[in-house]
């Protein structure tokens, strides 16, 4: 009994004596200390609506006037065109000669994606590097798709997906 109540008392004196570790630099949750507001000038432009982003000139984490170092990819092994609601979508899969090949893409022949007497072109590019091991063709393979949007795809007769030393065509 005694035992007890002298570790309750012990206890009890130590927990009080821990007030002062609020404000002590050993707590982590001082480290930052707290945060302040500041006012920021801002002078917007004129016929401007706050609440409408203003567009910058980027798709995703890439400029659009940055320029793409791709090379074709050398065999396509598959095309799959995927009719949905608004379209359809073109997936392909290609296999490079060597692994390691990142930012896939399909680039569509035409600048404007549209399609050139009836048939939708594509080229399947990739960055790849010429100091990669070979590997097996499951660790090459890579993918990419594209949307195609059903006005284009009802003047196209012809998608043709392009890579170095093939082509897959689909027709209608």
């Amino acid at each position: 009994m005694r035992r007890r109540v002298f570790i309750s008392l012990a206890a009890g004196s130590i927990l009080a004596g821990c007030g002062g570790f609020r404000q002590s630099r050993v707590n982590p949750r001082n480290w930052f200390g707290g945060s302040r507001s500041r006012s920021v000038s801002s002078t917007p432009a004129e016929n401007t609506n706050p609440l409408i982003p203003q567009r910058e000139d980027r798709i995703l984490f890439r400029k659009r006037d940055e320029i793409y170092d791709g090379t074709p990819v050398d065999q396509i092994t598959r095309m799959v065109i995927e009719r949905t609601s608004d379209g359809a979508i073109v997936r392909v899969t290609g296999l490079p000669l060597r692994q390691g090949a990142y930012d896939v893409r399909l680039i569509p022949d035409d600048k404007d994606a549209q399609p050139v007497n009836g048939e939708l072109g594509f080229s399947l590019m990739a960055v790849q590097s010429d100091t990669m091991p070979q590997g097996s063709e499951r660790a090459r393979e890579v993918h990419a798709a594209a949307f195609v949007s059903l006005p284009k795809l009802e003047t196209a007769s012809i998608v043709r997906v392009r890579g170095a030393r093939n082509e897959q065509v689909s027709r209608r």
